[in-house]
């Protein structure tokens, strides 16, 4: 046998020991693993029979899984509350919105030109028209006065105050109307605007009966009844109403019309539409009466 052959035969028989070894090996290992998971296993169930069989073990664990589930569930989806406003269907009952389309023509045509000139959503818009119309009627009152002294008053803003503290759309003076607030829930009901409105409206409707005239009545309303001098507010609240009366008989007005009377002291200077008119200064005594009526 030469050298070469010797040489493969002793490969050949390293090479059947390591294979033999590693077989061995693995068999023993499969072995012993085979048995250690057996062994674990039956340790798991004679856990899970022991825990099943108190009741505060089993609730323990009950809760646990509970808890490691709901973690895993927000690891993967952020909580609602944090990417996600909480839904409230009824929300948009307590909007005080209504739709253009639906309201009658003269209102419509009203509902669009307000929301124009005073740069206000038609919606929020048509529903004070449409409210302005029913208590207009129910009152006595011309729904375009009643639109025109909101006009003036807050220029559509729900939320304006005056510094004599006025509120709402009307600016009415809510500490001393208080009880006429006590139908709405409370004078906080002083800035929804269909509330407002109301108040508004029959403080209004008693401002002109006591002065028995439009014109005093709303001298009343401003708080200028002792002096007279309202600062031009009635002569704005009067053109204003003049506008409107034409929008709804279908009539063009600008949208940028001035309020300013024909020859009012004040037409050199026109107060912006979207500017609430400021309320004239007052001695202590007609301040007095602003208090009592406004």
């Amino acid at each position: 046998m030469t050298a070469i052959a010797k040489l493969r035969a002793a490969g050949s028989t390293c090479v059947e020991s390591a294979r033999v070894f590693l077989r061995d090996v693995g068999a023993g290992l499969l072995e012993v693993s085979h048995n250690s998971l057996a062994l674990l296993g039956l340790c798991v169930v004679g856990i899970a029979l022991f825990a099943g069989g108190r009741e505060e073990m089993r609730n323990l664990v009950e809760r646990h899984a509970l808890d490691w589930l709901l973690a895993r569930q927000e690891a993967r989806e952020p909580a609602r509350a944090d990417t996600e406003p909480e839904p409230e269907p009824d929300a948009v009952a307590r909007a005080t919105a209504a739709d253009p389309k639906a309201l009658p023509r003269q209102q419509a045509a009203v509902a669009q030109w307000l929301s124009r000139r005073y740069k206000v959503a038609p919606e929020p818009v048509s529903r004070l028209v449409q409210e302005a119309w029913a208590v207009g009627h129910r009152m006595g009152l011309d729904p375009t006065l009643i639109l025109a002294v909101m006009a003036v008053e807050s220029s559509f803003n729900p939320f304006a105050q005056s510094p004599v503290g006025a509120q709402g759309l009307m600016q009415v003076m809510t500490r001393v109307h208080d009880d006429k607030y006590e139908a709405f829930g409370g004078i906080r009901a002083a800035f929804d605007p269909v509330a407002n409105l109301r108040v508004g409206v029959q403080v209004l409707k008693e401002c002109i009966a006591r002065a028995g005239s439009l014109e005093a009545g709303l001298r009343f309303y401003v708080g200028a009844a002792l002096s007279g001098e309202d600062g031009g507010y009635v002569g704005k609240v009067l053109v204003e109403q003049g506008h409107l009366r034409q929008v709804a008989e279908g009539r063009n007005v600008a949208v940028n019309a001035s309020n300013q009377a024909a020859g009012s002291n004040s037409a050199t200077a026109p107060v912006p539409a979207a500017v609430p008119a400021a309320r004239p200064s007052a001695p202590a005594t007609e301040e007095r009466v602003a208090l009592l009526l406004h």
